[in-house]
């Protein structure tokens, strides 16, 4: 019970929703709010499937690498740490999506990366490779990450007028602390593991 939790807030702030608030809100500026939420469930669903499958198939690709949980944990835990500083200290330059907002989002950009990029594919990698008798317990918390993100960014328009961006700003940078702390004990436990098998 305790893994699930821990994978449902890992998942949740690797997806990070709130600091992807300002980018769809700004690709789906011109569209009608009834339009902007068919496009956001329908751009969430492609990449639960898409994240779904890649559980399935994750540890498989890591048998045919012949990868060992260490150097998956070391990896997962550097790669983490990174997305964490990218949170804390973002970069000012808007929305470089590269995608135009007069056109209709398909798949790319809002599903893939936004959602299911190769942050979040890469921990379902490592959580299928740490879990593998627990497969049905990490799909639980994928499915729960995703519901709380797709929460979120379906009461766009409340969260942004409630927090304003500012509020939207502090909360991104305390999900990055959150993220840097797991991904720090993650890349200890590969290290101990590493030199205590």
């Amino acid at each position: 019970m305790n893994d699930m939790i821990s994978a449902t807030i890992l998942l949740f702030l690797i997806m990070d929703p709130i600091g992807n608030l300002p980018i769809f809100m700004s690709i789906l500026k011109d569209l009608s709010p009834k339009r902007r939420q068919i496009i956001v469930i329908r751009e969430m669903l492609i990449a639960l499937l898409l994240m779904l499958s890649f559980l399935f198939v994750g540890e498989h690709i890591l048998t045919f690498l012949n990868l060992h949980t260490e150097t998956v944990s070391i990896s997962g835990g550097i790669v983490l740490f990174l997305i964490a500083i990218k949170m804390i200290f973002p970069e000012q330059e808007g929305n470089n999506s590269g995608f135009s907002s007069e056109e209709e989002p398909f798949l790319v950009p809002l599903a893939i990366p936004l959602v299911a990029g190769p942050s979040v594919l890469a921990t379902l990698l490592l959580l299928s490779h740490q879990y593998p008798h627990h497969i049905n317990l990490i799909i639980i918390a994928l499915i729960i990450a995703w519901g709380l993100s797709i929460l979120i960014l379906m009461l766009s328009n409340l969260l942004s007028n409630l927090l304003g961006n500012k509020g939207i700003n502090a909360l991104e940078r305390l999900m990055g602390l959150l993220l840097i702390m797991i991904s720090t004990q993650m890349l200890l436990d590969g290290i101990r593991t590493y030199l205590y098998p």
